[in-house]
């Protein structure tokens, strides 16, 4: 029984604790040029992040910030009409001009630096 109650307790602190250890969005944001400027991330002709080098702080950076992407993606399509996936691609082809030299993008499915 005792054994139970400390495995418990620590379930109880551990899940209290994951809320804590995931990053927010505004976060990401302040983390997204640091982790393209290390070749961790890169942008994508589809609108994205990908990544580049995979990390586990490069992969939650990636997912919050195309989580929020997506959504305004849906919101411009839906207010003007267009398909979500012209959106995507207008964003992504602006993505990739405006990506300074020395960041990667990613063209015919390949990571380069630009």
């Amino acid at each position: 029984m005792k054994i139970c109650t400390r495995i418990a307790i620590l379930l109880v602190a551990l899940g209290l604790a994951l809320p804590a250890l995931a990053m927010t969005l505004n976060e990401a944001m302040g983390a997204l040029s640091g982790s393209k400027t290390r070749g961790q991330l890169g942008e994508m002709p589809n609108g994205y992040l990908g990544v580049v080098s995979a990390s586990a702080q490069a992969e939650e950076i990636a997912r919050l910030i195309n989580q929020a992407r997506r959504a305004e993606y849906q919101r411009l399509a839906r207010e003007n009409g267009i398909q979500l996936g012209d959106v995507e691609a207008i964003a992504g082809q602006k993505a990739l001009e405006k990506t300074p030299s020395g960041q990667y993008i990613q063209l015919n499915g390949k990571w380069i630096r630009k």
